[in-house]
């Protein structure tokens, strides 16, 4: 008996002339990355299209140029790239450099422009969910990786007090707290019942939700307190036993999933020149059926 075929799509508003973005990574099957740009693009009324192209570790430099040279007008970049993506491009943002990691490259000529929109994004999500300003708060920042640089460094820039890094390795989280200048500094767990904000910029929380119920918090919840901000970047799932436990204290508890909004937004305001619509693609994102994070 023959697999039955799944039915054809139809995209009767896309032709030779529509202009390409795309998302690399390995994997990137799993992205929202092009519902969030194409919901953007609708909106809009431009006649883009976003889409996934799986790249794998050993192919970026190829897949970028390639990208390049068929008129590609930008790319959002996840995991694994964005390191080597920054050590790729033509030009890197100032923030781009700081980081030494590109979430965004846009066509430049016959090269690429390296943005970082992730830290960006995160700080417009606080704004806007959360209704959180970090100018002048306390923050604490639980990690030193990528995505908890990009966040220190985006904290410091919208000048928040402190910006406080946790991190098992004291060196790194030195190094990441550096990132957001005279606010930041390496820190203790206990240093969070002081603190406005709390994130949780490292996969301890989703690897408790996953079963492991022996695995680590990423951060004691004892030492969280009512009326507190507090973030779990993975936002799948959506509340995390971290963030229940944050909420039982009284925290005000939020994931992840607004950080990639306002990135993507970021993203496609750096390649078209407009104004996101950043409701439209909370709309679409909230509206989709979960997947994993990407």
């Amino acid at each position: 008996m023959s697999a039955s075929r799944p039915a054809p799509v139809s995209r009767p508003d896309l032709s030779a002339a529509t202009a390409v973005v795309g998302v690399i990574g390995d994997p990137v099957a799993h992205s929202r990355s092009p519902l969030l740009h194409n919901t953007a693009f609708a909106e809009l009324g431009l006649d883009w299209v976003s889409v996934g192209f799986p790249v794998g570790a050993g192919s970026i430099t190829t897949a970028l140029a390639g990208a390049r040279a068929l008129g590609v007008r930008g790319l959002s970049v996840t995991m694994p790239h964005k390191g080597a993506v920054a050590g790729l491009v033509g030009r890197r943002s100032p923030l781009a450099a700081r980081l030494g990691a590109v979430n965004c490259v846009v066509a430049e000529g016959d090269g690429w422009l390296g943005e970082n929109t992730d830290g960006p994004g995160f700080v417009a999500s606080l704004r806007r969910r959360d209704a959180f300003d970090p100018q002048g708060r306390r923050c604490l920042v639980i990690g030193a990786g990528g995505a908890a640089r990009a966040v220190v460094a985006a904290l410091g820039d919208a000048g928040a007090a402190k910006v406080i890094v946790v991190n098992r390795s004291s060196g790194r989280g030195a190094d990441a707290a550096a990132l957001a200048g005279p606010a930041g500094r390496s820190g203790v767990p206990s240093d969070a019942t002081a603190c406005d904000l709390v994130v949780n910029a490292t996969p301890l929380g989703m690897e408790r939700a996953a079963g492991g119920a022996e695995a680590a918090w990423p951060l004691d919840p004892a030492l969280l307190v009512a009326g507190q901000v507090v973030v779990d970047l993975v936002y799948n799932p959506a509340l995390t036993p971290w963030l229940a436990a944050a909420r039982q204290r009284g925290a005000r508890a939020s994931n992840g999933l607004g950080m990639l909004v306002h990135q993507a937004a970021l993203q496609v305001g750096a390649w078209t020149g407009l104004e996101p619509p950043v409701e439209a693609m909370w709309r679409a994102v909230e509206g989709a059926e979960p997947g994993p994070p990407g």
